[in-house]
């Protein structure tokens, strides 16, 4: 028996939560109040729309489909896996979006596919949608297609012309990963396909000779998704892959997925299985990468195995591990030295060179502009405060490790 819209909906956007999305930021700004049309960009007014999880969303996250004919052995919705199945078509992902964003639920639409035919028939289905919502019906909010990385460049390009960000996952950090996980995916195809799209950025970036204007394309770029823990990579590994990503082809961002178990896999996979807080750990590993000078050597040597530590967040543990860096002048530090103080933020770093051109800084000065005391005072120097070789104590990792907490028995 043929499944209602709501039962379809019910099933395609739970599978979705196995896709990482972005928020809308970075995107060009548009807003129908003053070009027309429907929807914004913007968050202001935004609801939100809950899958039948509970989960958040300010987006319409729905696969297309879950049926694929690939056999991922990491994946739920691979060919062999039993899940319930469901296909929208492309205009039913037109109503839905139009719909949801009418009732203020959402502010976009951001959608996957399992690959079904090819990939050259699921690009052009996705393609259909959101040339549809842009043109024929003028949406004006925010769209993030998760592209087919076997697909035409033509199609992938097309779809350029009417996302806002379009990613093409990685799927394992390592080649070999994806060799024995993902056997029917091509590692150099997916590279090739990120290489074009950074390529044809770059190339609709330059002002045109006739308008001297650049054209619209995929204006919040392009990201990616990783998975970790399905194939036993450390996280050195994990983040030297993403920093060679983020360096080849210009990525806005790289997303880590935590693996999970899946029932009845047709193939044996690791047993080891990520936490939510490795996932975290990488986020903030990745992030000090990206915008606080620190090497992916650096953040990763804290341990012999290449993990990071689950215990403490990766700046405190390398502030642990590099003692003779410490303490930090607040007054007299650069701004590189300042950004590797645990507890101290980009803005917070920036505050700190904007106010000290004017006055000596004090522990309250720091505490005014939201810094915590306690995980920074180990670690600086400021007019009235010392912390007498308090970074050579023993027992100072045991001052920032979570406390223990009892296991409840019932």
């Amino acid at each position: 028996m043929k499944k209602s819209l709501k039962e379809r909906l019910a099933i395609l956007s739970d599978a979705a939560k196995y896709d990482a999305s972005c928020a809308s930021s970075g995107t060009s700004s548009r807003n129908s109040l003053q070009s027309g049309g429907l929807g914004s960009t913007e968050g202001s007014g935004i609801c939100h729309a809950y899958a039948p999880d509970g989960r958040c969303i300010s987006l319409l996250k729905i696969l297309l489909t879950n049926f694929c004919i690939y056999d991922c052995a990491y994946c739920i919705n691979r060919s062999s896996s039993n899940v319930e199945r469901a296909r929208f078509t492309p205009d039913e992902v037109v109503w839905l979006t139009l719909e949801f964003y009418r009732r203020n639920y959402i502010e976009g639409l951001f959608l996957s596919s399992g690959i079904i035919r090819s990939s050259d028939h699921t690009m052009e289905e996705m393609v259909k949608i959101a040339r549809d919502l842009r043109v024929v019906h003028n949406f004006r909010g925010y769209i993030h297609l998760k592209t087919i990385p076997e697909a035409s460049a033509h199609l992938i390009e097309q779809a350029g012309l009417y996302a806002d960000r379009l990613s093409i996952n990685i799927e394992l950090p390592t080649d070999h990963g994806i060799a024995r996980y993902a056997p029917e995916k091509r590692p150099d195809n997916i590279r090739r396909s990120m290489g074009e799209l950074r390529l044809k950025m770059e190339e609709m970036a330059e002002p045109t000779l006739q308008t001297k204007r650049k054209k619209k394309f995929v204006p919040a770029g392009q990201s990616t998704q990783m998975i970790v823990g399905a194939d036993g990579a450390n996280d050195a590994t994990i983040l030297g892959t993403s920093a060679r990503l983020y360096g080849s082809y210009g990525l806005k961002r790289v997303y880590y997925s935590a693996f999970s178990p899946i029932p009845d896999s047709s193939r044996a996979l690791p047993l080891i299985k990520p936490p939510l807080m490795r996932e975290h750990r990488l986020y903030q590993a990745d992030w000090l990468y990206r915008f606080y000078g620190f090497d992916i050597g650096e953040i990763t040597a804290t341990r012999d195995d290449g993990m990071l530590d689950l215990d403490l967040d990766p700046k405190l543990a390398w502030a642990l591990s590099h003692r003779e860096r410490f303490p930090v002048d607040v007054n007299r530090a650069d701004r590189e030295m300042l950004l590797r103080v645990p507890g101290f933020g980009t803005k917070t770093v920036k505050s700190i060179l904007s106010s000290r051109r004017f006055r000596t800084l004090r522990l309250e000065d720091l505490k005014r502009l939201g810094v915590s005391l306690k995980k920074v005072q180990a670690f600086i120097v400021c007019e009235g405060w010392s912390p007498h070789r308090m970074v050579d104590r023993t027992d100072l990792r045991a001052m920032f490790q979570p406390k223990p907490e009892q296991l409840s028995l019932l």
